[in-house]
């Protein structure tokens, strides 16, 4: 959410940033909103300290012709506050559903663009491995070396389902483990979040209106998140930090749900697009300073590279074009490691900066020296996302003879260097 003030001031500049970013959003209609719910404020400000007066007037009053006068003004008075009221309640639900969908202004480096398509390849990293013959696909991998159970994850969990097993459900704990090593170097602070968390923390995060689609929800109105950044920022809603706290590092663990709504006919077999699945995702919140967001930003997609060079996994990452942007994100970088049998690279990490959106949503704020309050700047990143993040690593690892060789990194959690397939 961005301050209305700086709004009125930059209406052009919320003109493109919703043209860059394929929204629909007319900043005429809400700052003509605005004037209405400034001017009507006004007239029940007005009126409440009239009628404040007023009872004031009646509780001094002991003439008894004089009190019944008043009694009848302050009723009458009452009666018009109460129709104001009723107004002034009716614009700010109005406007506050306008200023849920302003979105953040993205970076001038940020190229436009339609849809993913039109992201802009920033680096590549590491060799893709050369096969003699077609690579399998990930599915046939696991299924090979009994790492998993597609068709009895549809009969237990519906579409998208799926069983790990064996090695395939070791491999998820080791590269969580492996994550928790590296990170455990990087001053973070480790959390195990709630995947369960009320409407107000997907509203502060900007998760909601925009997504509504895509989230489970409980018969109670409750939500399944679909990244741990949810709870993990709305874990400082309604605080004031000391700006000495500040960065906050947060290395966040959860399951995750997803609907994939909008995603029918893509990915349907195998892990790379599941309803429920499991991230450590990094956040920041840190001073209000363009110049450290940007820093964060680099050194947070830094580290999800680090990651992946330890698995020694091919990747390239890639700026998101307006249209990928999501309604609250300045900037964002995607990490999309190599998938042999797709002849192509895939999404494994996203990597952003939102400035002060959400915080201004969650309120979360820190002290300046001079004693001024400042809304802080928030980031967040994809550590490690399973069981995607399999699929490279089983599909750029396998051998000939349907074996995986296991990453060094990995082995010492292992137990082993090599997955063989069943006979």
């Amino acid at each position: 959410m961005l301050d209305i003030k700086f709004i009125g001031e930059n209406k052009d500049l919320i003109a493109m940033a919703a043209q860059k970013k394929h929204v629909k959003f007319d900043v005429e209609e809400l700052l003509k909103l605005d004037d209405e719910r400034r001017a009507l404020l006004l007239v029940v400000e007005q009126k409440r300290s009239e009628q404040n007066l007023k009872s004031t007037q009646v509780a001094h009053t002991s003439i008894p012709e004089r009190r019944q006068l008043l009694v009848e003004e302050l009723r009458t008075q009452k009666a018009g506050l109460e129709e104001e009221e009723g107004k002034l309640k009716e614009i700010m639900q109005k406007w506050h559903l306008l200023m849920l969908q302003v979105p953040n202004i993205p970076d001038m480096s940020v190229p436009d663009g339609e849809s993913d398509k039109d992201n802009k390849e920033v680096r590549v990293w590491g060799n893709r491995p050369d096969f003699a013959t077609e690579p399998k696909n990930h599915m046939e991998l696991m299924e090979g070396c009994d790492l998993a159970d597609f068709v009895r994850g549809g009969d237990v969990a519906g579409f998208r389902g799926y069983f790990l097993k064996n090695e395939g459900a070791l491999l998820s704990l080791a590269l969580w483990q492996l994550t928790l090593d590296l990170f455990a170097k990087k001053g973070f602070t480790f959390m195990m979040v709630p995947s369960l968390v009320r409407r107000q923390t997907l509203l502060g995060t900007g998760y909601l209106p925009q997504g509504e689609d895509d989230l489970y929800k409980t018969q109670d109105g409750d939500y399944l998140a679909g990244t741990a950044e949810v709870a993990a920022m709305s874990y400082f809603s309604e605080t004031i930090l000391k700006k000495e706290e500040l960065p906050k590092k947060i290395l966040a663990f959860s399951p995750c749900f997803r609907r994939e709504a909008g995603s029918h006919g893509k990915d349907t077999k195998g892990i790379i697009r599941v309803h429920e699945f499991f991230k450590l995702e990094q956040v920041v919140i840190c001073e209000a300073s363009h110049e450290l967001s940007v820093k964060f930003h680099e050194e947070l997609t830094a580290n999800a590279e680090e990651l992946l060079q330890a698995l020694q996994l091919p990747y390239h990452v890639v700026i998101n074009c307006g249209a990928d942007l999501g309604l609250g994100q300045v900037k964002k970088y995607d990490i999309e490691t190599w998938v042999p049998s797709e002849h192509n690279y895939r999404e494994t990490h996203s990597s952003s900066y939102f400035h002060d959106f959400q915080t201004r949503r969650l309120n979360i704020r820190y002290k300046e020296a001079d004693g001024k309050m400042r809304f802080a700047h928030s980031l967040n990143n994809t550590a490690l996302a399973t069981p995607r993040i399999l699929v490279p690593l089983l599909e750029n690892n396998q051998q000939a003879d349907g074996s995986i060789v296991i990453p060094e990194v990995l082995r010492k959690y292992m137990g082993k260097d090599v997955i063989t397939p069943i006979k």
